[in-house]
Formats: structure tokens, sequence, C-alpha cells
């Protein structure tokens, strides 16, 4: 790779798995980093962020924000960023990032330029591109007919509807794709997607009306970092070729490289995914003339516990985001 020119990299995505992914690829100076964010979150927190501030989810773009940001001499903010408070009636729960970001909206008087003034107060190194700034909700349909609304209700579905199949995601209502996202993929070297709740960190994105066709036409390499364990009432049962099949379905390709652990998972933690209907996903898949894959040691040595306020379901396990990022910077 040339010391002058940068190789542009497009990361698309949310949660924590992005948040893994920017954290290990910001270490490389000869990156131009952008990560386009979902904003579709209507559970925790974002369910206040929305319903009573009347604004855009915020927790994938403060995930990213503390993610790209410098460690130095922000390590207080990076801190003050992720902290959750769990007490106080009606802020139990939330993160100062989250409420800082609210209250810039309210001082600029427009979402977009709060994100902008958050990155260079924090000294983000990269783009944070938010998806769209429509004000829309994902809609999943199952294979038993059954349609819900709203990203909460499927990362945490009601009675057995969890053990059936998502079919078909959407927005609704429509959106569209945020122009800068559009450019960004237009000019990339390498598109990354994954790891991530399949359907509410991924193809949450890719359902927003031209993120599709963009990535499809982008003379980019695509790049799909597989998920360590499935997600009852998402991936349930998945192996890796099931979630490339989804891939497929909605981008119409393959992706050009598969990252794939070859760890075995620790069986401490594999009993605690029982407890939550997950398990670890098969590895089914095999190169072909198209499709790379990539193997390799790319678990944390470090369980993560949630804070006592957060009432979401987390990861246990995570990828470990140094050795994801010298897997992908030695494929560019």
């Amino acid at each position: 790779m040339s010391k002058n020119i940068k190789k542009k990299v497009v990361v698309i995505g949310g949660g924590t798995g992005t948040y893994t992914v920017l954290t290990g690829l910001k270490k490389f100076p000869q990156l131009d980093l952008s990560v386009i964010v979902s904003m579709m979150d209507s559970g925790g927190s974002n369910r206040v962020i929305r319903d009573e501030f009347g604004l855009l989810p915020t927790s994938d773009i403060r995930q990213c924000v503390v993610a790209l940001s410098k460690k130095k001499p922000n390590e207080l903010l990076r801190k003050l960023f992720t902290y959750r408070y769990s007490a106080g009636t009606g802020i139990s729960g939330m993160t100062f990032g989250n409420l800082f970001m609210a209250a810039l909206t309210d001082i600029y008087g427009s979402q977009e330029k709060a994100i902008e003034r958050t990155c260079e107060f924090l000294g983000v190194k990269g783009k944070i591109i938010p998806v769209t700034y429509d004000n829309t909700n994902l809609v999943a349909l199952y294979d038993n007919g059954k349609q819900v609304l709203g990203e909460h209700a499927i990362d945490e579905p009601d009675g057995n509807l969890g053990e059936h199949r998502i079919v078909e995601l959407s927005v609704f209502p429509k959106a569209k794709a945020n122009p800068a996202a559009i450019k960004e993929i237009s000019l990339a070297d390498m598109i990354i997607i994954g790891p991530g709740d399949l359907y509410t960190s991924v193809l949450s994105n890719i359902v927003v009306d031209g993120i599709a066709e963009s990535v499809i036409n982008s003379k980019a390499k695509l790049l799909f970092v597989i998920n360590l364990m499935t997600r009852w009432g998402q991936t349930n049962h998945y192996k890796a070729s099931d979630f490339l099949a989804e891939i497929k379905k909605y981008l119409f390709k393959y992706p050009d490289y598969v990252l794939v652990n070859n760890r075995k998972i620790p069986s401490r933690a594999v009993s605690w995914y029982k407890n939550v209907k997950s398990e670890p996903v098969n590895d089914d898949i095999k190169s072909t003339l198209d499709m790379k894959v990539i193997r390799g040691n790319f678990i944390h040595s470090k369980y993560y516990h949630k804070n006592i306020s957060d009432k979401l379901t987390r990861s246990l396990i995570r990828h470990d985001s140094s050795s994801l990022a010298e897997a992908i910077f030695s494929l560019l």
C-alpha cells in the first residue's frame, strides 16, 4: 500500500460489532475511515430519545463516536460518553452521551449539526454518517405470517415469535438514504458489514432506499464478518451459510471476503448463552472463485458484563478488535 494514498474503508452497521471493528481499524493511519450507522433503534434509552425528545436514536452514533475518538487527551470524555445512569426518575438507563447530543440538537436546532459538533469535540478520526435522517422504523415479517414494527420488538420478540424465521425486512414509512452515505460508498475501496445483529444492526441499513443499490454498483470489495453466536429471535440455529444467504438476498451477491472465527467458544460462554437460547455459529462455508473465506482466532479473551441499569440483552463474548483489524488490513 502506498504511503501517500490512503485506502478508503466504509463500515456499515451499528451496535457493539461496529464499535469493535472501528476500534481496531482506527489504529491504522493508512486508512480513511467512514461509518454508516443505523438510525432505527427503538429500545432502552433510545425509546426516550424518540418519544420524549422527538429525535432520531443516537446510541449507535454514540458508540461510533467513542470508538473513533482520540484516546488522549479525551479519556475522561470517553468515559463520560459511555456512562449510564443507574438512578433518577426518567433518567435511569440513559447514557450521558445520548443526553449530551440531545442538548446539542436543542442548541443548534439540528441533529446533523449536533453529531458534527460532538465529533469535533471528541476528536473523531473519520466520518460518522447516519444512514438516513428520515424518521422510520424496522418492520419484520416472520414465516408464520406475523409482522412486527420497531427494532426493539424484533430484538426482544414476544411469546414464541422468536422461534420463527424472519422472511422479509423493510422500513415503514419509506426512508431515503442520506446522500452523504451514498457518496462514501461510491468512493470506497472496501465496504465492511458485520459483525452485529443481522437484521437490526446490519440489514437495517441495507433496506433503506438507495443503500443496497449503492453497494451493488460500488467497485469496492465487500467484506462480511460473521457473528460468533446466533441470536434468539433473529438467527435461531443459523449456520454461517445462512448468514451469507441473507446477505445475498438483500445485496444480490455474496461478499468478496468472509471472516470467520475458528477458535472454540469457551464452555463457560456456551453455557451462559444457552440461557438466552443462543449457540455458536457453525462454520459450513468454503471459499469459491468469487468469495475468499479467512479463518482465524477472532475472539476477545475478555468477558463483557453490562451495566446494572442497562435493560437490554448484551453479548458476553465479542470479537477481538485487533485481530479483526489486522486481518482486514492485510486484505487491503
